[in-house]
């Protein structure tokens, strides 16, 4: 009628193969919830900030992540923008550091489209 501790404790660890399984079941399910509550939205914002700074412009109003608001006059290449920040004042700046443009400038017109443009005042001033 007494079993001995040991027997007692080998015949319990038979059946611990369904139970390992529910065990690590919540932290899945902490996993998934932290994916679609955090990562998921994290993703979606880096890719729009890469779409907003891929679209900047000359003429654009924007504010750089160290709080510098300034006009741009002048798209470097794809890594890096000048822009001004008071009259004479041109600052190049990397485009991964611009936190958010605030409005946007009129688009750079082509040399085709300002010669068109001109041509028209010179035919107008001729007559």
């Amino acid at each position: 009628m007494f079993i001995t501790p040991a027997f007692a404790q080998a015949a319990a660890a038979g059946g611990d193969t369904g139970s390992m399984l529910m065990s690590l079941l919540p932290f899945a399910l902490i996993f998934v919830i932290m994916y679609f509550l955090i990562l998921r939205p994290q993703q979606k914002k880096v890719k729009d900030h890469a779409e907003l700074v891929k679209n900047i412009r000359r003429g654009d109003t924007i504010v750089t992540s160290g709080g510098m608001v300034g006009k741009v006059t002048k798209v470097v290449d794809d890594e890096q923008i000048e822009f001004e920040i008071s009259d004479g004042v041109r600052v190049r700046q990397m485009r991964t550091m611009i936190a958010g443009v605030r409005t946007k400038g009129e688009p750079a017109k082509d040399k085709a489209e300002k010669a068109d443009i001109k041509a028209v005042k010179d035919d107008s001033t001729a007559s």
